[in-house]
């Protein structure tokens, strides 16, 4: 059925919305896709809802062709499953809790892991079941600190989420490819330009880990990549060691009198006009303090030793010390411990320490792995106004481990040998894990193998956003005008224009648009009776079908204008000759 205006529950906007940042937030708002409800929760209206399935359309044709089957999960989801995996404390403040009437709490889930888990295991039980992969399209929960963006980044978004299930690794492996390939397909019907990086696994857990990244400025993932093809997260990135250096001749430690050089700026600078050398702030060994909040709710103190030409990355520093919160120590941390002096902190103190033995403030000290032994640092000697120069890693200070928090740099050497990195914006797109037994462990999901042993199920997870997947077709397909959506994805496939106060226009309209609805196409007309054609064109342009019929002023002799949205070509047709092209052109 031809879908009318007059009729259709849209009301476009003139302006952009004062809280939106981004294009795909602006015009989905302004075209009348959605309406915000909330910071990061959105009404869906009828245009965004035809998006929406058709984007969801295409997933379901890869899921089915990769053998996945669909189920759905409710988005309240009791405490106790999310309980016996961690998952109630590891999520944290992301986790929307409630309670019921009888005080037993519930969430609103931000993964369903737990739930396919439980119904497999309710299920099944026998590896004749297996391999398995099932899936649903749900909303999801997640009460971010901040959303922004739009559809972007959101509190309440909509994703696939699928699960394979297999007894073997080498069926996990089978599975874990076989949803990858489909991952692959559909990010190439949707026309987006994808980069398959290393990433963490996070809260989720599992060994192999990877996310498709679509490259946009706009991204909040910033990543890596090598000329010879190694690709990660920047919090999946790992630094190449440096070989250990002798020091058997190494000059014993010094501790100099530096007033006023509380930063590795101040330092450097005060080196070069008091000591022989030249120096730069990669000589130099900056020591961070960060404060962690455990899952108990304690809070700790660390010590991170890194090269004082880098800083310390926000995400790397959450993957390295997960499931900890993180953040820098505060002035009250500092007061709590008094060795800590500030602006003069190092791994070496006047009172020791003796190799392998615990630094004098009590805290555990991390390093960067570029600090092997051998390698001489200037740093602070946790006296105030004093640094030490010469002082060697492996004979006058060891740590308690190390870290992989340094900021990652251009021309960083690739972990494969594959050359030097380059660093780029992204925005995920889709996420494959491979989860393991770790949910099938917790949650007890075990089969009869060929011997009749009972073994663990071992799992995959993958993910893809589809709202997000939505507002990034429309942040790169639109112009000054408004959105232009591909033809895969557009709410309708024809918008029939009838402009003027001539019947005779709208007498050729209505019959376009049944030519069209009887020819396959889903049609959406203009038939406002008292709106003038600048508005009219206004609608078209923002709304953003890719094809654009008009009956106007040649109407009455049957011609018709075509617009092609995504080229910018209009043409002035026969009535018959526009709909025997766009018929052939489908």
């Amino acid at each position: 059925m031809v879908t009318r205006l007059s009729k259709f529950f849209v009301r476009t906007l003139r302006e952009d919305p004062a809280e939106a940042e981004v294009q795909s937030h602006k015009l989905l708002v302004r075209a009348g896709y959605i309406r915000r409800q909330a910071a990061g929760v959105f009404a869906w209206l009828p245009l965004g809802l035809r998006v929406k399935a058709k984007i969801e359309r295409i997933i379901r044709d890869e899921m089915a062709a990769a053998g996945a089957q669909e189920v759905h999960f409710p988005a309240l989801m009791p405490r106790d499953p999310y309980q016996a995996t961690g998952r109630w404390d590891e999520y944290g403040d992301l986790l929307f809790r409630l309670h019921d009437r009888k005080g037993a709490d519930y969430l609103l889930a931000p993964t369903h892991e737990e739930a396919f888990t439980l119904l497999v295991k309710d299920l099944y039980s026998s590896y004749k079941d297996l391999p398995l992969t099932i899936y649903q399209i749900q909303d999801k929960y997640r009460d971010e600190a901040r959303p922004r963006a739009g559809l972007l980044r959101g509190r309440e978004f909509t994703m696939k989420d699928a699960y394979s299930f297999d007894y073997t690794d080498e069926g996990l492996d089978a599975s874990y490819f076989a949803q990858r390939d489909a991952y692959e397909r559909i990010f190439a019907r949707l026309g987006l330009e994808y980069v398959i990086v290393k990433a963490d696994a996070g809260a989720m857990g599992g060994s192999r880990s990877e996310e498709f990244l679509h490259p946009t400025a706009v991204g909040e993932d910033t990543f890596v990549r090598s000329a010879g093809g190694y690709a990660a997260n920047v919090e999946a990135f790992t630094t190449v060691v440096p070989s250990p250096l002798p020091f058997d001749e190494a000059p014993a430690p010094v501790v100099f009198d530096s007033p006023n050089t509380p930063t590795i700026e101040t330092l450097v600078a005060h080196c070069n006009a008091v000591l022989d050398g030249e120096y730069t702030a990669a000589d130099t060994l900056k020591n961070v303090v960060l404060a962690l909040t455990h899952l108990d709710g304690t809070r700790e103190l660390v010590v991170v030793g890194i090269p004082g030409d880098r800083d310390v990355d926000d995400k790397r520093a959450e993957v390295a010390f997960a499931p900890a919160e993180v953040e820098a120590a505060t002035p009250e941390d500092f007061a709590k411990h008094p060795l800590l002096t500030k602006g003069y902190i190092g791994p070496w103190s006047a009172t020791g320490p003796v190799l392998g033995e615990e630094s004098a403030t009590g805290i555990r000290y991390f390093l960067d792995p570029r600090v092997v032994d051998g390698t001489r640092w200037i740093t602070g000697a946790n006296i105030d106004q004093k640094h030490v120069h010469s002082l060697v890693a492996g004979r006058d200070f060891v740590g308690d481990g190390f870290v992989e928090v340094a900021t990652v740099r251009d021309g960083d050497p690739a972990p494969d040998g594959s050359g030097p990195v380059h660093l780029a914006r992204g925005m995920e797109i889709g996420h494959v894990f491979q989860l393991g037994r770790k949910y099938a462990e917790a949650l007890g999901l075990k089969v009869l193998d060929e011997n009749g042993k009972l073994v663990t199920v071992t799992m995959g997870s993958y993910g893809i956003g589809v709202t997000r997947i939505l507002a990034i077709i429309a942040e790169l397909n639109n112009d000054e005008r408004g959105l232009v959506w591909p033809a895969s994805v557009a709410p309708f496939d024809v918008h029939v224009v009838a402009t003027g106060k001539d019947a005779a226009a709208f007498e050729l309209a209505e019959q376009l648009s049944a030519q069209l609805e009887a020819a396959g196409f889903d049609v959406l007309y203009d038939d406002r009776p008292k709106v003038s054609p600048g508005v009219k064109f206004g609608d078209a342009e923002l709304i953003g079908v890719p094809r654009v019929l008009v009956a106007g002023r040649g109407a009455a002799s049957g011609e018709v204008e075509l617009w092609n949205r995504r080229t910018g070509e209009r043409e002035t047709l026969r009535a018959a000759e526009a709909v025997a092209r766009l018929i052939a052109e489908r």
